[in-house]
């Protein structure tokens, strides 16, 4: 591991830059990029031989789908957890507690994702496994988590919610902290997987809220930084920063295989491991609340989903054209390149205002 070059830095002093967070965040970003984009073709290529048809495509979707996207290979995700865990092992704090919680949450629901993915190819349907199972076992991975955090986080800070913009509001939830908390890990999961619908659509704001969080990780966990903007000093989750380098690097290797026309697709496998990396981070830096600011394109995503399936149980109705939100508005004409787009600039629109709460007290 290239972080434990820097515990030789006082017997050779240019090690001494190993132990920069700044530097490791930058190596982790290089090593993980080049990782998938150098190993991408040969993944792609093994998917699509062991799968044959592809990934299935939804019947009820859009009908261009069938047509566009027949035949395309899933489970990308293993490229992006490859290259993520190759960095994360080679840059990151190995005695850092916060990032073997978040590498454990990532994989936990990454492997969850991978099996629903394998049943959808095997079986040729667009259903994985059941919903409720799959929840139960996201659930267990985050509450396990939270604990965790809650067991590392210093005394002030353990089962205490922090609201941004007010400096001094920070509540002690007790015991119901960790339902919190595991409902923001679950939910950013299965967030992030419902947005992935389009070529692209979900893994630019996935590193666009990456970017975020590493900046976010980096202040909080650096006690000067902390106390000149005022935010809860969170002794550790510095480190979180190389683990979001890793996942803006795995992220742009698998861009280049996954821009329009994609090569092939993230699945569940990714889709779901990197929005339980997303919520553990937030949930380990207090932020918890400004993640709904920053992945508030995952938030509408869902909630579309939500309030389609709730007014047509309700009333027979359906608010959209189709859910989620995406589809709606390729039914309303949009070709898929301007939703991604958009969607794009929508989340970088919103990760600026989560940043902005770092300030704003």
């Amino acid at each position: 591991m290239l972080y434990l070059l820097s515990e030789l830095s006082g017997v050779f002093s240019p090690f001494n830059v190993f132990r920069y967070i700044t530097f490791r965040t930058g190596g982790a970003l290089f090593t993980a990029g080049f990782f998938v984009f150098w190993f991408g073709p040969w993944i792609i290529s093994l998917l699509r031989l062991r799968q044959g048809k592809g990934q299935p495509i939804r019947e009820d979707g859009p009908q261009t789908h069938l047509l566009t996207k027949r035949g395309t290979p899933t489970m990308g995700g293993l490229m992006i957890l490859a290259g993520l865990l190759v960095a994360v092992f080679l840059w990151a704090n190995p005695r850092n507690s916060y990032v073997w919680i978040t590498v454990v949450v990532t994989l936990g629901f990454g492997a969850i994702g991978f099996y629903d993915d394998y049943l959808k190819v095997t079986k040729q349907s667009h259903k994985g496994f059941s919903g409720k199972f799959r929840l139960g076992l996201e659930a267990m991975i985050a509450i396990a988590a939270c604990v965790a955090v809650a067991e590392y986080s210093a005394p002030g800070l353990a089962y205490r919610l922090a609201f941004p913009v007010f400096k001094d509001a920070i509540i002690n939830l007790g015991v119901f902290w960790i339902l919190f908390a595991s409902f923001v890990i679950v939910g950013a999961g299965n967030a992030v997987n419902i947005t992935d619908g389009l070529d692209g659509l979900a893994i630019v704001p996935v590193m666009i809220a990456a970017a975020t969080f590493g900046i976010i990780a980096y202040l909080v966990g650096n006690v000067i930084y902390a106390s000149y903007l005022q935010v809860n000093y969170v002794p550790g989750t510095g480190e979180l920063a190389v683990v979001c380098g890793a996942l803006i690097g795995a992220g742009l290797g698998f861009l280049w295989f996954n821009a329009p026309p994609a090569q092939i697709f993230m699945g569940d496998t990714g889709s779901l491991a990197l929005g339980g990396l997303l919520g553990t981070i937030a949930v380990a830096t207090k932020h918890e609340i400004v993640l709904a600011v920053v992945g508030g394109l995952f938030v509408l995503e869902i909630a579309s989903v939500i309030i389609q399936v709730a007014s047509f149980k309700l009333t027979g109705k359906r608010v959209f054209r189709m859910a989620p939100i995406h589809h709606h508005f390729e039914q309303k004409g949009w070709k898929e390149p301007q939703v991604v787009i958009r969607f794009w600039i929508i989340a970088v629109v919103l990760a600026l205002l989560g940043l902005a709460t770092l300030k704003l007290r």
